[in-house]
């Protein structure tokens, strides 16, 4: 649902290589593995198998037992980064499995009596996240082994994501104090608990993000240390963590990326954190200067909350990195790592996009508007060329293409809500934008010798029209997808499916997609807020459409494919396996 952006929205108001060839997915051999965020290494979300048509519903299992709760106390929005289902040939399932206990407030959303809800630490803590092993035998999902970390969110707004990751023989699980869980894949036995620190967990450092797996099946994640900062403020390292068989190292981004802003430099705030009334931006000063918004501590860099590293076939790393305070999204940069956990080049998002005021940002008094007669081309809330923001409620992550560029997802505020498609070059330059971006990791569809990008395209703004859209190699659009559903609906305990138009949504319901699943025919699949599961074929035709639980009930979710084409969706706190 509108969940990462109504999350937004309420904290304003209270190489790489070369082309891969088509049908070849990444993972183990097969390539049919979904094995991580986004399919395999690249994220790219293409799988070899062909989706399986006819779908109709096969299992249902619990993910979120919390989920309308969390939904009520979040303002009507699930703010839960949901990860995505690990699938393999042998017939595994892995996925999420969230238990302890959760209060709610009460009223719903008011704190009280604390601790209660989904923005209070103390209360997420009494949740547990545990992995569920599960196998296909005659056509049924059986029971293997559950495993229970002890991981805990970090906790800015939305649930941090809690993304396992998959080899031939283990399953890797995210744990306490930055280390991770390597488990054996058929009962669960932990193997070994990679500690890149040594020594006792340290309770102040956490996992950031999705683990990653390369081809040789080493482990990149990320981990957030906090510590001290200047005047008062949090600040701490971020490290990138490499673990291979033998071999634990890490590199700290504070000091990896050359030119970045660190704990004292001053960076500008916005506006809108800075409490000044709209519309944006303030009038010029008294000299006729433009009036910026103050400047504050830049803090070191870290990676982004959500952000799983990306390895490309020649063992190239992208990961995506922002400063440690909260409200500076625009300090952000795309860097590639070699193998050693090198620099290769690091690129910032800042300086690349001049389409603020005036030009997606119209003239007005509203929230997403420019003051009238401000400089064409601004972002409004700096009074500044705007930047691709990385953003901490976004699950967004960096996607390696088939030519060795890099696209990424990121925020911008000033159009809506929509964010930007970054695309960079495989030497780290900057090659243009699509003006959708935000919590998005696209998916690849390799066809005909070059490819395509899948992604979510809503308007926010004008509560629509909500499109999936499919974009070239050069970001022009190929086709767009409309939704058309108006119709609230919820499946009753009978299994039935009961609906009704109210007339609030004449424009359709906007598509969850965190990332898409695409299968070897370029078919995509994702979900929608209107709680149908949609399959769209490669020429933006709709394939499929299968109703799940419940509308305005799906944080925006992943899907997965498994070898014999079965789909894997989320919706109300549920998985949903369709196929045949």
């Amino acid at each position: 649902m509108r969940s990462a952006m109504r999350f937004v929205v309420a904290g304003l108001v209270s190489v790489l290589a070369g082309v891969v060839p088509a049908g070849v997915a990444e993972g183990r051999p097969g390539g049919c593995d979904w094995t991580q965020w986004g399919q395999g290494a690249a994220h790219n979300g293409q799988s070899c198998a062909a989706g399986q048509r006819d779908l109709r519903l096969l299992s249902r299992l619990v993910v979120d037992p919390f989920a309308e709760q969390e939904e009520a106390d979040g303002f009507g929005a699930l703010g839960v980064h949901f990860p995505a289902p690990l699938v393999d040939g042998d017939g595994n399932v892995f996925f999420l499995r969230k238990g302890g206990s959760y209060v709610p407030c009460d009223p719903p959303g008011s704190g009280e009596p604390a601790p209660c809800g989904v923005f209070d630490p103390e209360n997420l803590n009494r949740m547990t996240w545990s992995i569920q092993a599960m196998r296909w035998q005659r056509g049924q999902l059986v029971p293997r082994w559950t495993f229970t970390s002890d991981w805990k969110p970090t906790q800015r707004g939305s649930e941090a994501m809690f993304q396992s990751a998959m080899s031939d023989d283990h399953v890797y699980v995210p744990g306490a104090g930055g280390t991770v869980f390597q488990l054996a894949k058929g009962n669960g036995r932990v193997v070994r608990r990679i500690n890149p620190f040594g020594g006792s967990i340290d309770p102040a450092a956490f996992v950031s993000g999705g683990l990653t797996l390369d081809a040789h099946g080493t482990l990149l994640y990320n981990v957030i240390k906090p510590e001290p900062g200047p005047n008062g403020l949090t600040d701490g390292h971020g490290f990138l963590v490499r673990a291979s068989r033998d071999r634990i190292s890490m590199v700290d981004y504070r000091t990896l990326i050359p030119g970045a802003p660190g704990a004292t430099d001053l960076c500008y705030s916005n506006f809108r954190v800075s409490g000044f009334p709209l519309p944006w931006p303030p009038p010029p000063q008294p000299d006729g200067s433009p009036t910026l918004p103050p400047q504050v501590p830049c803090l070191s860099q870290r990676a982004g909350f959500n952000v799983a590293p990306a390895v490309g076939p020649d063992g190239t790393i992208v990961t995506v990195t922002r400063p440690h305070s909260f409200n500076l999204n625009d300090y952000g940069y795309i860097v590639a790592l070699n193998p050693d956990l090198s620099l290769k080049w690091a690129t910032s998002l800042r300086g690349h996009l001049n389409d603020g005021c005036g030009i997606l940002a119209p003239y007005g008094g509203g929230i997403f508007d420019c003051r009238p007669g401000t400089a064409v081309g601004v972002d409004p809330q700096t009074n500044l060329a705007p930047a691709a923001g990385v953003n901490d409620n976004s699950s967004a992550s960096p996607v390696i293409l088939p030519d060795g560029g890099v696209v990424y997802g990121s925020f911008t505020f000033y159009n809506g809500g929509r964010g930007h498609l970054v695309k960079i070059d495989r030497q780290g330059r900057f090659l243009g934008t699509y003006d959708f971006g935000w919590d998005s990791t696209p998916g690849v569809y390799r066809h005909d010798g070059t490819y395509s990008l899948l992604l979510k395209d809503n308007h926010y703004r004008t509560n629509g029209p909500f499109h999936v859209t499919r974009l070239d190699a050069d970001l022009n659009v190929e086709w767009s997808h409309a939704a058309t559903e108006t119709r609230t609906c919820q499946r009753e305990p009978d299994g039935t499916v009961t609906c009704v138009d109210d007339g609030e949504h004449p424009d359709g319901f906007e598509w969850c997609i965190s990332a898409p699943a695409i299968d070897r025919d370029g078919n995509v699949y994702g979900l929608n807020e209107d709680g149908n599961l949609y399959a769209i074929d490669k020429f933006g035709r709709q394939r499929a459409k299968v109703f799940l639980s419940k509308t305005i009930a799906a944080a925006y979710t992943p899907v997965s494919l498994d070898a014999q084409g079965r789909v894997y969706a989320q919706n109300n706190g549920e998985l949903y396996v369709l196929g045949r």
